[in-house]
């Protein structure tokens, strides 16, 4: 079980920085956070950035340079550093955590990019 909670999105002129937080609030730690997501309205959801192994990280293309993806593991926190956003980056943003036999997803975040 889990429960998954992002924070730190809100309203943000182009160009401008916002740190997302993710956390279980369970606090069992026996879920890994591995991802960020995002979904704009009416499109699907799509992968930002994620962990793939003990020090390696993927992000999208479109957000290479500009977003870190990072752990606080005493914290049991995921966090999403986002720099010189853009418009097309309106979204709601989501964590998710895995399981040992489940998949995770918090309810999300709105970005919003507008000046």
């Amino acid at each position: 079980q889990a429960n998954l909670v992002e924070s730190g999105g809100g309203l943000v002129q182009p160009g401008g920085s916002l740190r997302l937080s993710c956390t279980d609030e369970l606090g069992v730690r026996t879920v890994a956070l591995t991802a960020w997501y995002r979904q704009a309205t009416g499109t699907g959801r799509e992968l930002v950035a994620s962990f793939t192994g003990a020090r390696s990280t993927n992000y999208a293309e479109s957000v290479k340079g500009r977003f870190t993806i990072s752990t606080d593991n005493a914290k049991n926190t995921m966090y999403l550093q986002m720099n010189d956003l853009k418009p097309e980056e309106t979204a709601v943003y989501y964590c998710k955590g895995m399981g040992t036999h489940n998949t995770y997803w918090g309810k999300g975040t709105q970005v919003t990019v507008s000046s």
